[in-house]
């Protein structure tokens, strides 16, 4: 059991120790084999096949055990190390602590958006994005996106969706009409408003986060430990409510062999979104 905190109380020791694991992993080069496993599972319900982390009632399960994987490796190489959570409804400001040259750095530079101050930066020589040739050698970001402003969700953004009491809906995808899932994820809000929650905050910090390979941003990993402190906090919240569908979806159904139920293992780890219900078994939130 060990402890996963906000990143607005690390100490200066504990942020070095983070991303001083988080750059031994990457010059292993398994940095890059997560972020390649995200591209692949990153499956949109526009593509006839089997959807394991985004579009689906499995998006918290997944990400709950890929985060794990990530800090399992981390924790290799630093037994002391965890995963951060940012909450965005409070550090909501480029010039968040976050954003420090200490530990995640800033926004990019005009034009290509290249980040250029932080551990990250791709001139300090560690930090080259190898996933897919369009996405260029370095890490970009825009933060806010100032030339057309978008905010970061907000405390009651996020009440909203803690009380659902449904996990989630048919059609299990993003145009399920209600379910804390989608509504979360930041799907469900129409035609004009598919960016909410978890999808905004992609979209406010911009540049690589915009994509499959988002994990090539290592704010990545903070984003999701937050979700998945409010599926923590929503679990709390409704103890009679449990994850969705219970059981595998009759033939009939057009989601069928698309979505997982609660035990029907996720790959590519073989696991029941049942056996990751419970996250107190590995750590707590502080």
């Amino acid at each position: 059991m060990y402890t996963r905190a906000n990143q607005r109380n690390l100490t200066r020791a504990q942020k070095r120790r983070f991303v001083d694991a988080v750059l031994a992993l990457k010059r292993s080069g398994r940095y890059d084999e997560f972020v390649r496993m995200h591209g692949q599972f990153y499956v949109t319900d526009a593509e006839d096949r089997a959807r394991a982390a985004h579009m689906t009632p499995s998006f918290f399960p997944w990400h709950r055990r890929y985060l794990l994987e990530f800090e399992r490796a981390l924790q290799q190489i630093d037994p002391g190390v965890s995963v951060p959570y940012w909450d965005w409804t409070v550090d909501n400001s480029p010039t968040s602590s976050l954003w420090a040259e200490d530990f995640m750095g800033g926004t990019g530079r005009l034009g290509d958006r290249q980040v250029m101050t932080g551990p990250f930066a791709h001139t300090n020589g560690n930090w080259r994005i190898n996933s897919r040739i369009t996405d260029g050698k370095f890490l970009t970001r825009d933060l806010g996106r100032p030339r057309d402003p978008v905010a970061l969700p907000t405390k009651e953004d996020v009440a909203r969706a803690l009380a659902d009491p449904v996990y989630d809906t048919a059609p299990w995808d993003s145009t399920a009409p209600r379910g804390f899932r989608n509504t979360i994820e930041g799907w469900n809000g129409g035609a004009e408003a598919r960016w909410l929650n978890h999808n905004r905050v992609h979209r406010w910090v911009g540049g690589l986060m915009m994509g499959a390979t988002s994990p090539n941003d290592p704010v990545f990993w903070l984003h999701h430990a937050f979700v998945d402190l409010l599926w923590a906090r929503w679990q709390a919240a409704h103890p009679e409510s449990g994850y969705l569908p219970a059981k595998p979806l009759p033939s009939s159904d057009p989601a069928a062999g698309q979505v997982f139920a609660a035990d029907q293992p996720l790959p590519p780890w073989d696991v029941k979104p049942s056996a990751l219900l419970d996250h107190s078994r590995y750590y707590r939130y502080v």
